[in-house]
């Protein structure tokens, strides 16, 4: 065991190395020097120099390779966990439609990384599988593209959705499905259906600004929720909200939100649930990334912690950030009095 002096050496010796790394004399990937060159220029014993070259790997500020020596380790560029958003008083008119825009007319340059949508490279979807789909499907349905289909949609696309959504947690039946063109025409199609021009929707904040293009687009007001990066909405506040302000609904995305990423808690989806039971409030939940979780999980929606099955909360996805995005295939779920625009009192 080391002696107090020898702990005053091994900290003192670990500081200033961690100045030299700090102020750039040390740069990531530079070796440091072995163990017994330090200790004999420095005149320490090797186990001050060891105790130090620990105390630095334990601060992430170097790392050993095997059989190769210390190293400065090269530090993460990933930025810290953003706070949370104050809380906003008032409902707000959108304006967002020049900004969307122009993020959309980025999307085409090949030297930007479009930060400013959720693009996924083509790389990683299976381009080359769906291309064989497509063609053998063309050949043994060379009539299915030369007639409309009646609303609410594409009956096999309902009946393959309603098996799928077994795997949610939230099983929905074909007819409470109706196809759209992308999960934006559905979330769209969900807010004429539970609000009208003037009206406040409550949203997360930061949201993603297709939603915020929605309530633009309609004459709605948007009223923030301050959403925390890991757990997603304030349901405290959400709460105050709808006790003090005229929240006709609320739009949000409880699993891998965008921009954020993050996933409600089930305890906090069951009180949200509770929540739009308590207040008559209906909930659009935008589950375009519900199957992106980061350790591999499917987080369920809403729709399985609800009990009464009144018809409050809306269901909208598509396979735009998981298959195709350029099938432009959606859906919404929600009883036929939703999805048909009569849920309005």
């Amino acid at each position: 065991m080391a002696s107090s002096t020898d702990r005053f050496l091994y900290e003192q010796l670990a500081d200033e190395l961690l100045r030299a790394i700090d102020r750039g004399a040390l740069r990531p990937g530079d070796r440091l020097p072995s163990v017994r060159r330090l200790a004999g220029k420095r005149g320490v014993s090797v186990a001050t120099v060891l105790q130090a070259y620990l105390r630095l790997e334990n601060r992430g500020a170097i790392e050993v390779r095997p059989k190769a020596g210390h190293f400065v380790r090269r530090r993460s560029a990933v930025a810290g966990e953003p706070r949370a958003p104050r809380t906003c008083s008032t409902p707000a008119r959108v304006s967002v439609s020049d900004a969307v825009a122009r993020i959309l007319e980025a999307l085409g340059d090949p030297d930007l990384v479009p930060l400013g949508s959720a693009y996924v490279d083509p790389t990683m979807l299976p381009v080359a599988a769906l291309n064989r789909m497509l063609a053998q499907l063309a050949r043994e349905a060379a009539t299915a593209g030369a007639r409309y289909d009646a609303a609410p949609g594409l009956l096999t696309l309902r009946r393959q959705l309603a098996r799928r959504s077994v795997d949610w947690g939230a099983p929905i039946g074909e007819d409470e499905l109706v196809t759209t063109i992308g999960a934006t025409e559905g979330l769209t199609l969900a807010l004429r259906a539970v609000a009208r021009a003037g009206d406040v929707i409550a949203v997360e904040s930061p949201t993603y600004f297709g939603l915020l293009q929605a309530i633009e687009g309609l004459g709605m007001r948007a009223l923030e929720i301050p959403a925390h990066p890991r757990t997603g909405m304030d349901l405290d506040a959400l709460d105050e909200a709808v006790r003090t302000q005229p929240v006709r609904a609320v739009m949000v995305a409880p699993n891998v939100s965008n921009p954020l990423g993050a996933i409600m808690p089930d305890q906090d989806k069951a009180r949200l649930v509770e929540l739009s039971r308590r207040h008559d409030l209906p909930v659009i939940e935008d589950d375009v990334y519900g199957e992106l979780a980061f350790d591999g999980s499917r987080p369920r929606p809403l729709r399985a912690f609800d009990r009464s099955a009144d018809g409050r909360l809306l269901l909208v996805g598509s396979v735009s950030k998981t298959l195709a995005p350029g099938y432009r295939v959606g859906w919404c779920a929600g009883e036929r009095r939703c999805c048909g625009g009569s849920y309005r009192k």
